[in-house]
């Protein structure tokens, strides 16, 4: 893959990085990437590894273009609008590097195709905002040995995470079980600030990027957050899983699988999304009848928490649920709302029945009810 006078000059920028240089940029030109989803992460994901010179871009996605993706998803024009998202995304990438293979997979990735697709490349960046299809691509990127970009969004906040085998925890070692399905609220439900999938988005070409150049130090290991409204990023360690079911020392997923979507009328009739102010009236009225569980980490925990909470984080959730009455009624409480909603699935699937959520976290709390609460940064 030598870079022909055109490359040099469109490239020239990255030639003259001396970590990248000539042999960096043959590696892009001889790299072959699929982006799951062309959406709000996808869009600025898959123009700057087009821009960056990435010599073969899979794009998979089923969906059509929306009026209401164009405040996000940067890939798209009016234009477009009821066009297939993965045909309009090949045609605005060749536009921009007309020399790239772009090839368009206009499917839903499911089980029973995945390892078809994921033959063809060697780095996956997951955008999808679609959680059985998160964990069945994490699954299937250990099951194959193909590393793996991973980035979410809800609201004003996002993470990002990458996997690269035999050298760091998965996706499933930070959450092991998927949320029940109509659980967490997507982007036409919750509502997500139109630049907060830029930020990130970018953030996973940065790390495809660096994995192909073998450049820098990715985020294997580390789960990167970004709060968006206190223009704040942290960051989390992270182990392997012994007991991970998919990379763990036992593992139980052999194969890839597509999720069992547990949304019944009985699990989400279990579940009650109460504001801030309802909380505070349930303290008081029915304070011997309910038990709030926080589910952040314990460094977030410790910098503020409600009075009379137990703290347990959502990666030792699923096995201490068995711990849990269920004749009580538990609160789960996070930062934001987003971990308490999958916290709340993971409850409803173990047969607790009087479950509530916090909406809006205890960043709401201390908009409505005590702003002397300290909710330290995730």
């Amino acid at each position: 893959m030598t870079l022909t006078p055109s490359d040099r000059a469109r490239y020239s920028r990255h030639l003259a990085l001396r970590e990248i240089g000539d042999v960096g940029q043959e590696k892009l030109k001889a790299a072959k990437v699929l982006v799951i989803g062309a959406g709000g992460l996808g869009s600025p994901s898959i123009l700057y590894l087009a821009a960056a010179g990435v010599g073969t871009i899979g794009i998979v996605d089923f969906d059509k273009v929306d009026i209401s993706n164009l405040q996000r998803q940067v890939l798209f024009a009016t234009d477009d609008v009821g066009r297939p998202k993965a045909i309009a995304a090949v045609e605005r990438l060749r536009a921009l590097n007309a020399d790239l293979n772009v090839i368009a997979h206009e499917v839903e990735l499911r089980a029973d195709n995945i390892r078809k697709i994921f033959a063809g490349y060697d780095l996956i960046l997951d955008g999808t905002d679609r959680f059985g299809t998160r964990y069945l691509v994490n699954d299937a990127c250990v099951l194959f040995g193909k590393p793996l970009v991973s980035a979410a969004i809800h609201r004003f906040e996002g993470q990002a995470i990458t996997y690269v085998p035999n050298r760091g925890p998965c996706y499933r070692c930070l959450f092991p079980e998927a949320p029940t399905a109509g659980l967490v609220p997507n982007c036409a439900e919750a509502g997500v600030l139109g630049v907060l999938p830029g930020v990130l988005g970018t953030i996973q070409a940065t790390e495809a990027i660096k994995l192909i150049t073998g450049i820098g130090e990715p985020l294997i290991g580390r789960l990167l957050t970004y709060d968006a409204m206190e223009m704040r990023f942290g960051e989390f360690k992270l182990e392997r899983r012994s007991d991970c079911a998919v990379c763990g020392d036992r593992p139980s997923i052999t194969t890839p699988q597509d999720a069992v979507e547990l949304c019944s009328s009985d699990v989400l009739a279990a579940i009650r999304r109460i504001s801030a102010l309802e909380l505070q009236v349930m303290l008081v009225r029915e304070l011997d009848s309910i038990a709030l569980i926080d589910v952040r980490e314990p460094r977030e925990f410790r910098d503020g928490h409600l009075a009379g909470s137990a703290n347990i984080p959502m990666g030792e959730l699923p096995s201490r649920l068995e711990d849990l009455s269920p004749s009580r009624t538990y609160v789960f409480i996070c930062r934001s709302g987003a971990r308490s909603l999958t916290a709340c699935g993971l409850a409803a699937r173990a047969g607790l029945m009087q479950l509530a959520q916090l909406e809006g976290g205890l960043l709401e709390w201390a908009r409505q009810v005590d702003p002397t609460l300290n909710v330290a940064p995730p």
